[in-house]
């Protein structure tokens, strides 16, 4: 399966950072498919190919980047359900958020989360940090096929 291929989910609801993480992943030249899921019930539908999705052929992303504070489902309950099902746990989950609580940074890695980074506010800051991301996460890092 080409790189092209695998996708990336980006779960935000916040228009303008899902557009600058975007803008930088394709900045960085990372080939694979982009989706942008704005809220967490969308995420889960998408996930397990349910709702609107249920046509979808259930094919694991490569990488979900996820933020935590969003409508309808919020991130750590998405996290919940994908590190729960034996189908999803091996997907790589990034959370990004702009949230630096203690609280929420110690239940996501007890949920297991792969790692948690703190948006950052500068934009060519924000934009280091996401195509580092999506280099690692689409290029470096190895997930177990099925």
């Amino acid at each position: 399966m080409g790189a092209e291929t695998q996708e990336i989910l980006l779960v935000e609801d916040n228009i303008s950072d899902a557009k600058l993480t975007i803008m930088a992943l394709n900045d960085g030249k990372i080939l694979n498919k982009i989706v942008h899921l704005k809220d967490g019930e969308e995420a889960l539908n998408y996930i397990f190919c349910q709702g609107q999705y249920v046509s979808r052929k259930l094919v694991n992303p490569i990488l979900i980047l996820l933020d935590l504070k969003m409508p309808k489902v919020g991130g750590i309950e998405v996290l919940k359900k994908i590190k729960s099902d034996e189908r999803t746990r091996t997907i790589p989950v990034v959370v990004f958020s702009s949230s630096q609580e203690s609280p929420d940074v110690k239940e996501a890695y007890a949920l297991g989360v792969n790692s948690y980074i703190v948006k950052p506010m500068e934009f060519d800051e924000f934009s280091k940090v996401v195509k580092d991301l999506g280099l690692y996460w689409s290029l470096r890092n190895r997930v177990p096929e099925y």
